[in-house]
Order: C-alpha cells, then sequence, then structure tokens
C-alpha cells in the first residue's frame, strides 16, 4: 500500500515538472510597451480545430520547454511560430519544434507574440519586434537559472516568423525596448525557415500589409527588407526553402543568403525542389530532414 502510494506521489511530481516547464512566462511584468487600452472586442482565440492557430495577442508570452535532466547542452533557441503577421500557427511552427529542440538537448522558447494591429499598438510596426527583442533579453536574464550558455542563444522563425527572425538578426543594434542593463539582443545564430525577408516585389503581400499598411513609404519598405540590412555583424545563418513554394517565392532565401555571402556572414542553405509552404518539421515531398542538417550545422559552428 505505502509503495502504491509512494509511487503515484513520484508520478504527480514527475507530472507537475512537466508541466511547470511548459508555462507560459508573461514577456513583460511592468506593462506591455507601445500599447493602446485592449478594447474589449479584442479577445484572444485559440483555434483547436485549425492546429492551434492563435489570433489576437494582447499579451504576450514566452513557453520554456527544457530538455531533460542531463541532457542539455546548454544552447538555446527561441521561436517564432508564423502566420503572415495575422495569427500564429502555434502547433506544428512552435511547440512541435520546441520538443524536438529538446530531442537534442537545446532548451526552447516559443513565443506568443503581439500580431501587428493598430487597435492595441501605438505603432504596429514595431510591435513584434519589441517582444521578440523582449523574448531574447528575457532567456539572457535568466540564463544562470535555466542552465543555458548566455552565447549560445539562437532563434529560429517560420514564414512570417521567418521575417519576425530575421529582422531581430538584422535590426538588434537598436533597441525598441527598455534595455537599461544593456543585455545583448543579438542572436548568436539565426535559422530561417521559408521566410518572409524583402517586401520588395517578392515579398508576400499580406505579411507586409500587416506590418506596414497598404501605402508604406518606400523607406518603410526597405527598412524591413531584411536583405538590405544584412552587414557583417550579422550572426551565423541556417536557411531552408522549397522552391516551388507558392506563398513565399524561394527568391526571399536567396537574397538574403545572397547578402550573407556578401558580407562574409556564415550561412548555409537548403533548397527543396518540392516542399510548397508551411511544412514544419517535416517536407512531404522530400525524404531530406532540415532538422537532422540545422544539427549538423549548430555542430559545425560549435553551438
Amino acid at each position: 500500500m505505502f509503495r502504491n502510494i509512494f509511487l503515484s506521489l513520484v508520478a504527480a511530481s514527475l507530472f507537475s515538472t512537466s508541466f511547470a516547464q511548459q508555462t507560459p512566462i508573461p514577456l513583460y511584468s511592468n506593462g506591455v510597451p507601445n500599447s493602446k487600452p485592449t478594447p474589449a472586442t479584442y479577445v484572444e482565440k485559440t483555434d483547436v480545430a485549425q492546429n492551434y492557430w492563435i489570433t489576437d495577442v494582447s499579451v504576450p508570452t514566452v513557453t520554456p520547454y527544457f530538455p531533460e535532466k542531463g541532457k542539455a547542452t546548454g544552447t538555446a533557441i527561441i521561436v517564432f511560430p508564423g502566420g503572415g503577421y495575422a495569427g500564429l500557427a502555434s502547433n506544428h511552427e512552435g511547440r512541435a519544434i520546441a520538443t524536438q529542440f529538446n530531442k537534442i538537448g537545446v532548451t526552447a522558447f516559443v513565443v506568443k507574440y503581439r500580431l501587428p494591429s493598430d487597435s492595441i499598438m501605438v505603432d504596429k510596426t514595431i510591435g513584434p519586434l519589441q517582444d521578440a527583442q523582449r523574448a531574447i533579453q528575457l532567456v539572457r536574464e535568466h540564463a544562470t537559472e535555466w542552465g543555458i550558455d548566455p552565447h549560445k542563444i539562437g532563434i529560429i522563425g517560420f514564414s512570417a516568423g521567418g521575417h519576425l527572425a530575421s529582422t531581430l538578426l538584422t535590426h538588434y543594434a537598436k533597441a525598441v525596448i527598455d534595455n537599461k542593463s544593456n543585455i545583448s539582443l543579438r542572436p548568436d545564430f539565426g535559422m530561417l525557415i521559408y521566410p518572409v525577408i524583402s517586401f520588395g516585389p517578392e515579398a508576400h503581400v499580406g505579411s507586409r500589409e500587416n506590418l506596414i499598411g497598404k501605402s508604406p513609404s518606400q523607406q518603410l519598405i526597405d527598412l524591413y527588407s531584411n536583405e538590405k540590412q544584412v552587414t557583417t555583424d550579422t550572426p551565423p545563418t541556417f536557411l531552408v526553402h522549397a522552391t516551388d513554394d507558392d506563398v513565399v517565392p524561394v527568391q526571399n532565401s536567396m537574397m538574403f543568403y545572397e547578402a550573407l555571402l556578401k558580407n562574409k556572414v556564415k550561412a548555409e542553405m537548403h533548397i527543396f525542389e518540392e516542399g510548397g509552404h508551411g511544412f514544419g518539421l517535416e517536407n512531404p515531398k522530400n525524404p531530406g530532414h532540415w532538422f537532422n542538417w540545422a544539427q549538423n550545422w549548430l555542430a559545425e559552428n560549435g553551438f
């Protein structure tokens, strides 16, 4: 009897620990910056039937996923799901990615970032970037507590989440959040999976219009065309895209890769012949596993 009680308590403890590791943490403890009062009609929704599609985010969070005890390498990755800056594909471009990184000992953090909206933001063009910068700031602040090497914190983004990730990779030097402690907002590496990069002729129009509006200035278009923002200090980057992507043209990845090469930044790119857009971990048209290539790239670069 006592043995059964003991085993039940152990099981409950393990469940509690596992759950605690996946409990969302608010990104901001003293109010969300760049905010207007949230309208009563602006209520966060999660559509379970649509693969946990999240909309109307007004309280951004980060959810940590820790590897099994004894397996952590000290490397961390911050995950930005895609969704055209209209929603968040939180399952196959969020949770599934985090748990896959856990398997190789990488601590992962899935960001539920605010989607650009004039209803809840003073300046919607910087809202998602604020949450991205705060996410890396938060992880670095707690690096020791979470067993993370502060010099091995990377980011990964999918589709419009790839645009957000590429923005963080190229706009980290200008803080759009409070950073009195001067914590580095520069990721140590980046991974961009079928990313939106350019807001020029090859843009995903929905992402561009959602972030910077229907009639943006050329200056704003150029600012968020991230292939134009690469410098010699841009972090090493790994890219994946499919040639037949009919949502975000493959030229987006190609332009960013060429800019990285021009600036002598370490880079690796894989282009599938087929695969379309939004395939997440597994390309249904190709037996190749980009995650395995990504793991090899991390090892090759000392992460």
